[in-house]
């Protein structure tokens, strides 16, 4: 099975229309392509699908689907979870009928009605400053934060796909911590216990490396130790923006996973997740 269920297009910040992504997963020949825009939030924002659009959205899904039988086509969104903020993830999947949720943090809560610290996007600047103003430059502080926001959505909601779940490392570029100090190696234990009790599926993401806003997948390598050494189920996503973003690091997501023990993907069917064997080819 090639698959890609992380996927995002012009109705949230992804630069191209849905079609040219659905034809460019045909030439790549994948069996499954699944949509995740980005869930709408309470606060006006540019990257976030509008809520009266998901109709829209999924009716273009289901649209394409019979234009294009070779590709299976699956509607999802990509969830953030913001204490005090969002709405819950079963919402969505309950009221427009969705296939699957992806659950991820890219903004950290500094308390209710307070400022968001904005951890992702192309500005390490951004990252930078919230780290000043709202933790006073408390780097162990500031990363617990966005770990604890983690575990909370683990523990509150309900969803099948945690996206890049150590983005908090990619504008840190080793600069604040390491990834290998004991209060940081504490904090993702936790996270990985969390997700291996609820059974959530973890992404290999490679869009911080093809980005180049990081040296390496999400997770990293000692995450990925972690989760072969638990059986945590793994899927491959691109977090495609532009179609040409489709396949990009997919065989060397594949080469990182099973040089870690772990030789199955799952993917998605009528009757949930299932698990493929993975092959090097």
């Amino acid at each position: 099975m090639k698959c890609n269920y992380h996927t995002h297009t012009t109705y949230c910040d992804g630069k191209e229309e849905m079609i040219r992504f659905v034809q460019k997963g045909i030439d790549l020949h994948f069996d499954h392509l699944g949509f995740s825009s980005h869930a709408p939030l309470k606060k006006e924002n540019n990257f976030s699908i509008k809520e009266e659009r998901i109709s829209e959205y999924i009716e273009e899904i289901d649209s394409l689907q019979k234009q294009f039988p070779a590709i299976k086509l699956w509607k999802g969104l990509e969830c953030d979870f913001i204490p005090y903020e969002t709405k819950p993830f079963h919402f969505f999947k309950k009221t427009y009928q969705l296939d699957l949720i992806i659950g991820g943090v890219h903004l950290v809560s500094t308390g209710q009605n307070q400022p968001l610290w904005f951890i992702d996007g192309s500005k390490q600047q951004i990252y930078d400053d919230g780290l000043k103003n709202y933790f006073h430059d408390d780097i162990r502080k500031a990363v617990t934060a966005f770990w604890e926001q983690t575990y909370e959505m683990i523990e509150t909601q309900n969803f099948d796909i945690i996206a890049h779940l150590d983005k908090i490392k990619m504008h840190n570029q080793d600069r604040f911590f390491t990834e290998k100090e004991p209060w940081y190696l504490d904090l993702v234990e936790k996270a990985i216990q969390l997700i291996y009790n609820k059974n959530i599926i973890v992404e290999i993401n490679s869009r911080g490396l093809y980005k180049k806003r990081c040296n390496d997948f999400y997770p990293s390598d000692f995450i990925l130790q972690m989760i072969s050494k638990k059986g945590i189920p793994m899927i491959i996503s691109s977090d495609a923006h532009k179609s040409e973003e489709l396949g990009l690091l997919y065989l060397d997501a594949k080469k990182k996973l099973l040089q870690f023990g772990i030789e199955h993907i799952v993917y998605l069917s009528e009757n949930g997740w299932k698990e493929a064997p993975l092959y090097f080819t």
